[in-house]
């Protein structure tokens, strides 16, 4: 790419790089043996996540150097640097789980944060565990210069006793060894062999969920969602995503231009379309207000209802990620989606090209299970459902891949945190056909949203996951299964309906028809209602008390700030 193409005066690294008075900004970079071929060039932030928190995480610096040579190679200057990640593997099931859903906003901002004080004029973002990749996706549209997304990969799949594990089934585990049903020796027989190398959790949890968004949303190269994290040929398209992004500075393409309306209804199919994590429903309405679009969990929830489940994959299915890597990766899903009319075909996407364009050369494979086509698929609606009703008159979410019962009525079982819900599962203080509540978890009564893997998971353990259903206004991770909703809106903490159940109200889902009930009159809400306190909340200093003070609801993304409707001048125009 010819370097004169680039007219500095234009971008905002002009700030620290151009005219006499910036002299004691450039020293600095002399200092970090620039030459001055390469201050006067494009300064491309590269971004990971990269961190030795967990295996996530551990193999993105490998990849930002590969991005770093693309930028080289394209006459840009790429500047590296790090933001935070908390990886829900090591945070769930303890107050840790709060700062999870809070590090999304993190970094997003601290992304912008590093982009404007060095006023950086391109981006290249990539991404290991949960938060992380929304997170980053939220900062590109926020600053909207050109930006390319990419995905670190996906774990390679555990093997126990001859088939393929994944950390969920060590979770899983854990209430298979509380019922007496594996020994503590087989337990750590299976913790040690379920997650063999680098990437993020295998199944469709939240990482290979958001991953795909980030393809079908056209932030991310084709193809690069797919392969694993050890693969060598990550690097090659962290290299591809670095020449990527000059060249969408040099045709001046910016997030805003690929992120529409019509994008994000993409993203939504996807997930459905593959039984995706019920956290998508959360990130894609904070994507969407990043720029201005008006898209809540109802809107969402209308596309997953509309969207054939197509991805047998786990922890509804069969397979992994690595498993549609085998048979050609994400874009496989999205031609059979494009195919069948599900996808919008003209959006623009990183390569320059529309979807369309993109998967043009494309084959769906017919000889594998991974995957079907439309026409046959594994049901006729998407794997995740939103439910609405007396319960939950905001909104409400819950994942059916794999499930066949759709429906459950039985008596409340309240807990007023996790951690008291956990301990009562642990002793098998319930009862077949009970609906265990877990509340004061939203985004403001948590603080934080937490996810609730390590309950539902015991329970499934225990071999009760069909014999109950769990309701929170909290979160559910990726990974869970069962009949378990989330996203309870408005929650506890704001006065809503689910902070108003007491043990023994009669609860009432029917995921066919999106409801989602509780059998008390109006009259005997409003009377329980004006007898409720809100709970004191302990956090009352430091980033949650900020985050409870700051934070919307669930059904609009639980966002921070007032988003692009407010904005009145683009961190890209400066």
């Amino acid at each position: 790419m010819d370097a004169k193409i680039f007219d500095k005066s234009k971008l905002p690294s002009r700030h620290v790089t151009e005219g006499p008075e910036r002299a004691p900004h450039r020293s600095y970079y002399y200092a970090m043996g620039l030459t001055e071929e390469e201050i006067h060039q494009p300064f491309v932030g590269v971004v990971s996540c990269w961190n030795e928190a967990a295996p996530c995480n551990i193999s993105l610096m490998r990849q930002a150097q590969h991005a770093k040579a693309g930028v080289t190679e394209s006459h840009g200057t790429p500047r590296e640097f790090c933001t935070i990640t908390v990886t829900d593997g090591i945070a769930m099931g303890h107050q840790g789980m709060k700062s999870s859903l809070v590090s999304r906003e993190v970094i997003a901002d601290s992304i912008e944060l590093t982009m404007r004080g060095h006023c950086y004029d391109a981006m290249v973002g990539i991404a290991g565990c949960d938060k992380s990749l929304p997170g980053i996706m939220m900062s590109m549209v926020r600053l909207n210069v050109p930006s390319v997304f990419m995905y670190g990969g996906s774990i390679l799949p555990g093997k126990y006793k001859g088939k393929d594990v994944t950390v969920v089934d060590v979770f899983e585990g854990v209430g298979q060894w509380s019922a007496g049903n594996m020994s503590e020796k087989e337990l750590h027989d299976l913790e040690c062999v379920a997650c063999p190398s680098a990437g993020s959790c295998g199944g469709q949890f939240t990482a290979n969920t958001m991953a795909c968004v980030s393809e079908a949303m056209g932030l991310a190269l084709p193809g690069s969602a797919g392969a694993p994290a050890p693969y060598e040929s990550r690097d090659q398209y962290a290299r591809d995503s670095g020449i990527a992004v000059m060249r969408l500075l040099a045709d001046g393409i910016r997030p805003r231009d690929i992120v529409t309306r019509k994008a994000l209804e993409n993203a939504a199919t996807i997930i459905a379309a593959t039984g995706g994590s019920t956290n998508g429903a959360l990130h894609l309405p904070a994507i969407a207000h990043e720029i201005g679009i008006d898209m809540d969990l109802f809107d969402v929830a209308e596309i997953f209802k509309r969207t054939p489940y197509i991805a047998d994959l786990k922890p509804g299915g069969k397979y992994v990620a690595k498993d549609v890597y085998d048979i050609g990766g994400v874009e496989v899903i999205m031609k059979a989606l494009l195919e069948g009319g599900y996808l919008h075909e003209d959006c623009l996407t990183v390569t320059g090209r529309t979807i369309g364009e993109n998967l043009e050369n494309v084959k769906f494979l017919e000889n594998q299970k991974v995957v079907y086509p439309v026409s046959n698929p594994l049901s006729s609606t998407g794997g995740v459902v939103g439910l609405r009703g007396t319960l939950a008159p905001d909104g409400a979410i819950v994942k059916v891949a794999g499930m066949t019962n759709l429906k459950f009525k039985g008596p409340a079982r309240v807990f007023d945190c996790e951690e008291d819900a956990f301990r009562a599962v642990e002793n098998r203080e319930y009862e077949k056909g009970d609906v265990i509540v877990i509340r004061y978890e939203g985004p403001k009564g948590g603080p934080g949203m937490r996810e609730m893997l390590s309950t539902t998971a015991a329970i499934y353990g225990q071999g009760a996951g069909d014999d109950v259903a769990l309701i929170t206004d909290g979160r559910f991770s990726g990974a869970t299964r069962g009949f378990c909703i989330g996203h309870v809106g408005p929650e506890a903490a704001e006065g809503g309906p689910i902070g108003l159940i007491q043990n023994g109200d009669i609860i009432s889902i029917d995921a066919d028809e999106g409801i989602l009930d509780i059998e008390l009159t109006e009259e005997q809400l409003q009377e329980r209602r004006a007898n409720w306190r809100l709970p004191e909340n302990i956090y009352q200093s430091g980033v949650l008390r900020k985050y409870a003070d700051q934070v919307g609801p669930a059904r609009f993304g639980a966002v921070t700030h007032p988003g692009g409707k407010a904005e009145v001048v683009n961190y890209a125009d400066i």
